[in-house]
């Protein structure tokens, strides 16, 4: 959570902000205290960068920075669709995380790398028939835990 919290704040604060690093810290901790909070009906990232969002307010409001953006820049406020990439990106990541190591390396491989069957296998050291059963079973897996989630 700590690398995309960083590159969160980096965005908005710029890579050099000396604060940077606190922030992460004071957010982490704040995500942790309060995660009794957290609505598991909702996506976890988008609660967390809330938080985040609030931790960077309050800090610019005790260096008392005000920014002030031209009326023509004012789509620089609005929020970039780099958010929502890195939200699906953890949400992702959360999901495969619930694989087999070799399952998710080889799903990584074929569905979000665009590796054939046959790299992928050569690259697991497996062959590419074994390759294809393996994700297929890691697909299999991942949309039995969603059809039980889901009712």
């Amino acid at each position: 959570m700590g690398r995309y919290l960083r590159s969160f704040f980096a965005r908005r604060l710029g890579r050099d902000a000396a604060d940077l690093e606190d922030l992460v810290q004071e957010t982490l901790l704040a995500i942790h205290l309060k995660r009794e909070t957290f609505d598991r009906a909702q996506p976890f990232t988008s609660w967390a960068y809330t938080i985040a969002r609030y931790k960077m307010i309050d800090h610019l409001r005790r260096r008392k920075v005000r920014r002030t953006e031209e009326l023509d820049e004012a789509s620089d406020l609005f929020a970039s669709e780099d958010a929502d990439e890195g939200d699906a990106k953890l949400d992702l990541d959360r999901v495969l995380a619930e694989l087999p190591p070799k399952q998710r390396a080889l799903l990584e491989d074929v569905k979000i790398r665009g590796l054939s069957m046959r790299e992928a296998g050569e690259r697991a050291g497996i062959s590419e028939g074994a390759a294809k059963i393996s994700v297929h079973r890691a697909l299999k897996l991942l949309a039995g835990r969603f059809r039980n989630e889901n009712g």
